[in-house]
């Protein structure tokens, strides 16, 4: 370009590198950087495990375990009185049928623990003219219940139930065996019952107490059989993520050796698995057709939480199937138009393997970062746990009839000698929730914001420290003049040491400016889940802009710190310094980012996306028992996609975890072949240290030095 346009251009981003014959790779004598931030995030990190102390010793995790009764005490909790009672059972389940149990999440009437639930019709009125049904009898009652009392009195003080019927636990607590004969309700075979105060009630009016106390577990019923297929496949689970492992660690070592044959294997491969998906999908839809019900739409089932009834219906196998198609033409068409730079990409995948090859401990370091990951989920959860049960049990006032102390809080160990139960009289004060109105409960919510932000803080800077320890290795592979001899004897460590021991506060700013985007957008989601029900269209409008801009403002950080990472592991300056550097080089070579950058990314995608497909196709066919050599092997499950989905998704992370080794190396030796670019010229004194394979493609020679 002119020289004046040259200037103008080189203004705008920057002047770009200068000769330096003292320049042989990542400085070593470098200073600490960004030592501020190096200090808050310490204090941060003091304050999480205080946090952590504080929930543990609050918070009791058995209260998301077992049932709990109208005292607060847990039913089947082992070393406790109730060890023995694990059934949580009604007094009046038809008391479940007011509305204020789906805002209140607690049936007004009286709960309490049982050894079983009860297996046959009776009434206390009949059951206290025989002695042995009266024994039966007090197993569900309260205690303080004697032979000597009458049955009025008893069922004034609520020590018993006015009637039993025949019930089965779910979910450990106990609901009338409903049943139906010639299209009517019936509960033990009859569709009447005495409700044990006279009067003669139909079966169908259990349906709205059992319904409402239904629709409050409902999402825990789903928990809890998604729980149980996990205990049933976790040992395949892991066969299934080792297969994953081993198959990602063969792809690399495979790359390593034949970088341009694998490229095009991995190519052919995606596109036959998604087309195979795609027939697939069309051989299930094709097979259902003239089935009974298949033909229903989505949107008339409507959500149904036995999931493998959406696997029934035509349109679920459609939509899978358009899906599929629009993927693989996406693929093809980005396969024409880049089948020129595809080749420039593999050629820089080739020079990646050769570096992998002399840093080979690079290949196992994702083994490291996903143990200080699961170090850093593992205390988020435990942590958000104990804190989420770190409350005290709460009871309120609930009546049948109007009363001033209507879910006002109340004391259960004086509430029948209290004023309300005077003013009340058929009042009782139940257990309601776990809450507290101390000043650790008051700001309950700030420590779970703060144990969510820490957690994202961590995760992120644990990410940063291996793109940093990465860079730095394959940084000193690439300016090393005579390779191998001029690299450090263990470049990963010495990365990972200059890492830490310089750029621990580096790696805190740029996690830190990551975690704040990414808490916005929780909060964001947050308020939209809020305000879903009551938001016009204006405010519905808003908020998805707002969502839009923070995820591209994500990517956006991410992009410029994962250069700015590269950039510190060269040059040791601080984060805005190299944030500033690593954006200017690219943009000074914008064509050549495009060029090489995102295709070479594109063609790992394809890699990851192979390895997902190969083992999600695996997994399918072994926990569905599609394959008749698998149906004796297969564990029994509720849901079987559970398993599945769990291995597709671990195994994205598993197959992106190696394939971000490769990925890091190739930004890398991007970044250095941008520097080399404009550091040299290929003369004697001032030759390109980028290989001789990428000097081809670019059409760059080294010029033989002057005869002495």
């Amino acid at each position: 370009m002119p020289e004046e346009r040259e200037g103008e251009f080189y203004g705008k981003n920057g002047e770009p590198r200068k000769f330096d014959p003292t320049f042989k790779g990542p400085i070593q004598n470098r200073g600490c950087t960004d030592i501020v931030c190096c200090i808050l995030f310490i204090i941060a990190i003091v304050a999480y495990i205080a946090v952590g102390i504080l929930a543990w010793s609050q918070g009791d995790p058995r209260k998301v375990i077992y049932p709990t009764d109208s005292r607060g005490q847990f039913c089947g909790q082992a070393g406790t009185p109730l060890e023995d009672k694990p059934v949580l059972f009604y007094f009046n389940i038809m008391k479940c049928a007011s509305p204020m149990v789906l805002l209140e999440f607690q049936c007004p009437t009286t709960q309490m623990c049982v050894e079983k639930c009860p297996e046959k019709f009776m009434t206390l009125l009949k059951a206290y003219t025989n002695k042995n049904d009266f024994d039966y009898y007090k197993t569900f009652c309260k205690e303080g219940v004697t032979n000597t009392m009458g049955a009025p009195e008893i069922l004034k003080q609520g020590l018993c139930p006015a009637m039993l019927m025949p019930s089965k636990p779910f979910t450990r607590r106990c609901f009338p065996a409903l049943g139906e004969s010639g299209g009517v309700i019936t509960v033990g075979n009859n569709s009447k019952f005495d409700d044990g105060r006279g009067n003669m009630r139909d079966a169908k009016d259990l349906l709205d107490g059992v319904t409402n106390a239904t629709v409050v577990i409902e999402a825990r019923q789903v928990v809890m059989k998604i729980f149980e297929d996990f205990t049933q496949s976790w040992y395949w689970i892991l066969i299934g993520l080792v297969i994953a492992m081993l198959t990602s660690l063969l792809f690399i070592v495979l790359l390593r050796f034949l970088a341009g044959i694998m490229v095009w294997v991995m190519i052919v491969m995606v596109i036959l698995v998604i087309g195979y998906g795609i027939f697939h999908c069309y051989m299930e839809y094709a097979a259902l057709k003239g089935t009974a019900g298949s033909d229903v739409t989505l949107q008339q089932l409507g959500f149904q939480t036995d999931f493998a009834v959406y696997l029934q219906i035509r349109q679920t196998w459609l939509a899978f199937m358009i899906i599929l198609a629009i993927v693989e033409v996406i693929i093809l068409l980005l396969l024409i138009f880049l089948r020129k730079r595809i080749l420039i990409a593999i050629a820089l995948i080739k020079e990646a393997s050769r570096a992998i090859g002399h840093v080979m401990s690079s290949l196992f370091y994702p083994l490291f970062t996903f143990v200080l990951l699961a170090m850093v989920v593992s205390y988020w959860a435990v942590t958000a746990v104990f804190l989420s049960t770190s409350n005290e049990p709460i009871y309120k006032v609930f009546n049948e009839t109007a009363c001033d102390y209507s879910r006002t809080t109340c004391n259960p160990a004086n509430y029948s000698t209290s004023p309300e139960k005077a003013k009340c009289p058929d009042s009782m004060c139940l257990f309601a929730f776990y809450g507290g109105e101390t000043a650790y409960h008051k700001y309950l919510i700030g420590l779970q914001f703060y144990n969510v932000f820490l957690f994202f803080w961590c995760a992120n800077f644990v990410t940063a420290l291996g793109q940093m320890t990465l860079a730095g290795a394959f940084a000193s592979y690439y300016w090393a003049f005579v390779k191998p001899d001029d690299m450090p004897a263990f470049p990963v460590f010495a990365s990972l040491g200059r890492s830490l021991r310089y750029h621990t506060g580096t790696l805190a700013f740029g996690s830190l400016i990551l975690s704040i985007v990414q808490i916005i957008r929780v909060l964001l989601e947050y308020l939209d889940h809020k305000l879903q029900g009551a938001q016009n269209k204006f405010t519905k409008f808003l908020l998805c802009c707002l969502k839009c801009c923070f995820w591209c403002l994500e990517k956006f950080v991410k992009f410029i710190n994962r250069n700015a990472y590269i950039m510190v592991a060269i040059y040791g300056k601080n984060f805005c310094t190299s944030a500033r550097d690593g954006f200017f080089l690219l943009m000074r070579n914008m064509v050549r980012v495009a060029v090489l950058d995102k295709v070479t990314d594109f063609l790992l995608f394809l890699g990851k996306l192979l390895i997902v497909g190969l083992v999600g196709i695996f997994a399918f066919f072994f926990f569905s028992g599609r394959v008749k050599a698998f149906e004796s092997t297969a564990p029994h499950l509720h849901y079987y996609w559970v398993p599945i989905l769990t291995v597709v998704v671990l195994s994205y992370f598993i197959a992106h975890g190696f394939f971000s080794v490769y990925a890091m190396c190739v930004d890398t030796l991007f970044l250095c072949f941008l520097e080399d670019l404009e550091r040299n010229d290929g003369s004697a004194e001032r030759p390109y240290l980028m290989p001789e394979s990428l000097r081809k493609v670019l059409n760059k020679k080294n010029k033989k030095e002057p005869a002495q």
